[in-house]
């Protein structure tokens, strides 16, 4: 890699307001991510980095971004300083109706009091459910259980519910409770759009199970991941999950159909400006804030307010304006992984705007793929594919079936049944098309140095190919070096050089999984599974815990499953784990397979594994 000089570092494209919010995300990096000290010598370089970039360029204004960074700073230091819930016999927590759960007798969910919010756990009555079926806030009195902190993720690839809750400044749960519940009446408007929203839920629920999980996606940015999965992972699988997210493409659709009506009512534009400000509102409200939606909307009122005031802001510097804001609204924003992807592909978006459409897909499907790898463990090569697919059935079939369904299914369900007829036609090629596993490569999790070392890279070469004539680095030796890098990367997952033994932290029950040395072999003892007493369908373990293992090791094959004897908590999941992963040989005890419960685990999903009986002493 060569570089005969460095003026590039001073080009004036790159904005006050951009390099301002770098330097706050640098910042919240330091103060929120960074647990081991080459984390944090690593974003105090990027700080110093991006301080320099702006004593340089923007003396004059260097005063307003250290008075920036102090109110960030001081707002990270009151968003850390919070008063932890003690458990009392005068403690009381305030629940709203959109923010709770009940399922089998138990109410869970988010709570407030008065210094913040909790996570609640709670038995509750059949007249208590009735109650808190009324769609109104409920006061928790009398609260006896345990406070305790949110427990992390205990398995390499598990999802950390406890990193995703201190995103929302949330550390703490109440469990194993039992307790008094006071219905309230709504006071505010605050507790009128819960209930709003709560009644929106229930009518979400109504609706036949497609148009249901649609609209609640597109509307409330939530689902039933439950009853739902299979939706999600094939999604998921083909690359193409984004479309299921409240972001950008839902503000301008809004936006649009908004400025059209208002064209008709012969509306100005500020008159314009504030109706559609007011649905996009209402839309974060409705949809909890999800980082994308919200960097969309901000995007458009700074954007606006701009045009109105004729103030020249490229489009770079809205962009980091738009975090500039952000950030000090939410500054554990970059704790959740919606925010970054979010960020990165709109930063990607103005990176790579002089290409045409095709090629443009492609560079930011690249772009994304450490963070993806980072966060999910795999990638499908063929996304840009299946994006061309897929969009236009989204765009112009689900979206309007969906949202025709909104408008009219409490009317009349006529038009339900039509439109959930065509959703799942759609959703049965696009079941087939991810059973097909085309381009779906589970390279395994890679740390936060390698993910931060593709990002820069593919940073460089996508500027490398933007800057025609103003570009020093060689644009070859970066493609060969980012290969190389990825190459390297991948062997280092699935080439190891030393076995492992790990035990799967399944609960009660055991798991253990064994792989050789390269070539690796890959061999599971049991597969955990959990004790169901209630006799209801519920989501297996495997795909919470196990699965999400393997991926993170790059396991998308097994070798072979041993089956130490047929109780639950050692083969419950047995059955799940085979429809969703390949597996070689299954090996158990003689006799255990004319077992009708152990056949009724395996039975239609064995096609392709060789089942072994073992005797003692084989």
């Amino acid at each position: 890699m060569k570089v005969s000089k460095i003026s590039w570092l001073f080009r004036q494209d790159l904005g006050f307001y951009l390099l301002t919010a770098l330097l706050l995300v640098a910042i919240s990096f330091l103060a929120f991510s960074c647990s081991v000290l080459s984390q944090q010598l690593v974003a105090i370089v990027f700080l110093l980095y991006f301080s320099f970039l702006l004593f340089k360029k923007y003396r004059t204004s260097f005063k307003l971004v250290l008075l920036t960074a102090v109110t960030f700073a001081s707002l990270i230091y009151v968003s850390k300083k919070e008063i932890p819930f003690n458990l009392t016999a005068q403690s009381q927590v305030k629940l709203y109706p959109d923010q709770i759960r009940i399922k089998d007798d138990y109410l869970t969910g988010v709570g407030h009091y008065q210094q913040g919010n909790i996570l609640i756990s709670v038995r509750v009555t059949k007249e208590q459910e009735k109650l808190l079926k009324e769609g109104r806030p409920v006061l928790l009195t009398q609260i006896t259980g345990e406070c305790d902190p949110i427990e992390p993720a205990t398995n390499q690839g598990e999802f950390d519910y406890q990193n995703y809750y201190l995103a929302k400044r949330i550390s703490q749960r109440i469990k194993y409770t039992s307790c008094n519940l006071v219905l309230l009446k709504s006071q505010n408007l605050f507790d009128y759009l819960h209930e709003w929203r709560f009644y929106l839920q229930n009518y979400f629920n109504r609706m036949p199970q497609l148009l249901g999980f649609f609209g609640s996606e597109l509307v409330l940015g939530e689902n039933n991941a439950q009853e739902n999965q299979e939706i999600l992972n094939n999604y998921r699988n083909l690359g193409v999950i984004h479309l299921l997210s409240i972001s950008g493409l839902h503000v301008g659709i809004y936006v649009l159909l908004i400025s059209i009506v208002c064209f008709y009512l012969k509306l100005t534009d500020e008159e314009t400006f504030a109706c559609c400000s007011l649905v996009l509102l209402l839309g974060i409200f409705l949809s909890s804030g999800q980082a994308g939606f919200v960097r969309a909307s901000l995007t458009y009122f700074l954007g606006k307010i701009c045009k109105f005031k004729h103030y020249r802001v490229s489009q770079p510097d809205l962009l980091g304006l738009t975090c500039i804001l952000h950030i000090l609204l939410v500054p554990r924003l970059f704790m959740a992984a919606g925010a970054i992807l979010s960020y990165i592909l709109a930063a990607g978006l103005q990176l790579t705007n002089r290409f045409n459409k095709l090629t443009q897909s492609i560079l930011l499907n690249v772009l994304l793929t450490p963070l993806l790898l980072f966060f999910f463990y795999q990638v499908n090569l063929l996304t840009v594919l299946f994006n061309m697919l897929v969009v236009p059935y989204f765009n112009y079939v689900v979206m309007p079936v969906t949202f025709i369904n909104i408008l009219t299914f409490w009317l009349t369900d006529q038009l339900a049944l039509m439109g959930e007829q065509i959703l799942n036609l759609g959703e049965k090629a696009i079941a087939k098309l991810s059973l097909t596993k085309w381009g779906l490569i589970t390279f395994g999790q890679i740390n936060w140095w390698q993910c931060l070392t593709l990002l820069l890279l593919t940073a460089l070469l996508i500027i490398a190919w933007r800057e025609k004539t103003a570009w020093y680095f060689d644009k070859k030796q970066l493609e060969i070096n980012l290969f190389m890098v990825y190459a390297i990367f991948f062997s280092m997952i699935h080439f190891p050089l030393r076995g492992q033994v790990t035990f799967i932290d399944v609960g009660q029950g055991d798991s253990i999984l064994i792989t050789t040395p390269f070539p690796r072999k890959v061999y599971l003892i049991d597969t955990g599974g959990k004790l169901n007493f209630t006799g209801k369908k519920q989501t297996p373990q495997v795909n919470r815990i196990t699965l999400p293992f393997l991926k993170s090791q790059g396991i998308s094959v097994i070798d072979g499953i041993f089956v130490s004897h047929q109780d639950a908590d050692h083969v419950g999941d047995l059955g799940p784990l085979l429809e969703q992963i390949r597996v070689k040989k299954l090996f158990m005890a003689k006799g255990l397979i004319n077992n009708p419960s152990f056949q009724k685990r395996i039975n239609g999903r064995v096609r392709n594994t060789k089942l072994v009986e073992l005797l003692a002493g084989m």
